[in-house]
């Protein structure tokens, strides 16, 4: 697929790939800014490669890599062709629903997105030591969008959803026509703090006293808590992990997407990205929360137990990773998808974003009124819980 030149960026061309074994990771890392865990080759390959993410579960792979006339990677996109909504996080099955009946063909669509992981960070990845110009920056960020709307026109697809873009993304994308969503999600942000106490310190009393409780009754019956990196995760603590996500996902779910393979390859291949929680009682193992570290965000991603134990899991999953990103001087923890219980234990409302290609017009026309209706709620909401925040009110 040619891509025209322009007076701010050369001739290039597309290639969409099936695999990522069709892409070194050294040309796809190259294009990864921040050290983001989620779109680089460790992870996504590791996806692929456990079985977790591929054409039998619904996710076939049509990577977008931009090479220049030499054919040296200069951008690429994460992005799949897929026959159902599942593993987004951004729920579409509505409009799937709405389209259907109204005649239309919702499947196949096109996501350009990080399977099971609605964590934020760049999908239109490009080489930033080739084109530190901004000019040059934003046209070729243009042409990696272009080729994944041009791929998804050409295969017949209904759609293209981009899910959990950064916020300079989605702008770009608002501007090239897409619509755009807006959701929530509740972050932690690091104020410079030294210690949990100094965190502490920064809310309001009676939430204060409320984490020191719940810290406390979390671990009171003699639990400990490991928190493991690199070559100390060892095959046994993620058979344990293994066994506690899928205790909890087939409650929620029904289905883990994740397989056994996938942990493995995980931290064989990225390990030192990796920290993994775990809980023990009385020596065994009973509860984990898988976590993936970037140059400045711990992003909080799995969690499963086999043991009830009153507020483990906040202790596990929200108090344990702030107590790591001061200890290691991170800016911000993200726990993943929804849950405004986090709001009162530190962590405050954020917009997340998706963008969205429709083919069919009219269809187009129903959802663009239908996220303006629903940006309004969301912005509303935002604002409401953020009246609510645990900090200590500023005069």
């Amino acid at each position: 697929m040619a891509l025209g030149e322009t007076e701010q960026a050369p001739t290039l061309e597309a290639h969409i790939l099936t695999s990522l074994s069709d892409v070194t990771a050294a040309e796809w890392d190259a294009c990864v800014p921040g050290g983001n865990p989620f779109v680089s080759h460790a992870f996504l390959s590791a996806l692929e490669e456990s079985g977790s993410a591929v054409a039998e579960t619904g996710w076939l792979g049509q990577h977008v890599v931009l090479k220049d006339t030499v054919g040296r990677v200069l951008g690429a996109v994460p992005m799949y062709l897929k026959n159902h909504s599942h593993g987004e996080y951004v729920f579409d099955h509505g409009w799937a629903d709405a389209f259907q009946r109204a005649g239309g063909r919702y499947y196949p669509k096109m996501q350009a997105s990080v399977p099971f992981t609605p964590a934020t960070g760049p999908r239109l990845l490009l080489r930033e030591d080739t084109v530190r110009d901004q000019v040059k920056f934003a046209a070729l960020q243009q042409m990696l969008l272009s080729a994944c709307i041009q791929c998804a026109d050409k295969t017949g697809a209904s759609s293209l959803h981009i899910t959990f873009p950064c916020a300079e993304e989605a702008k770009l994308m608002d501007e090239a026509g897409l619509l755009i969503r807006t959701g929530i999600q509740f972050h932690w942000e690091n104020a410079g703090y030294e210690h949990f106490n100094d965190f502490l310190g920064v809310l309001a009393s009676r939430k204060r006293k409320q984490i020191k409780r719940e810290r406390r009754e979390a671990l009171a019956s003699g639990l400990s808590v490991h928190a493991l990196s690199g070559s100390n995760i060892e095959e046994h603590h993620w058979d344990a992990f293994f066994h506690f996500y899928q205790e909890t996902s087939s409650r929620k779910w029904g289905i883990p997407y994740l397989t056994r393979d996938f942990f493995s390859l995980l931290g064989e291949k990225m390990g030192e990205q990796v920290v993994l929680m775990i809980a023990q009682n009385e020596g065994r193992p009973i509860a984990g929360a898988l976590n993936l570290m970037s140059n400045d965000t711990l992003f909080g991603r799995n969690w499963g137990a086999v043991e009830y134990h009153k507020f483990l899991h906040f202790e596990l999953c929200y108090y344990q990773a702030i107590d790591y990103a001061i200890a290691h001087g991170l800016k911000r923890v993200e726990a993943g998808a929804q849950g405004e219980h986090k709001l009162v234990r530190g962590y405050l409302p954020c917009p997340t974003y998706s963008a969205h290609w429709i083919a069919n017009s009219s269809f187009r026309e129903a959802i663009e009124d239908y996220l303006r209706r629903e940006t309004h709620q969301v912005d509303l909401g935002i604002k409401t819980l953020s009246m609510h925040s645990p900090f200590h009110r500023k005069e």
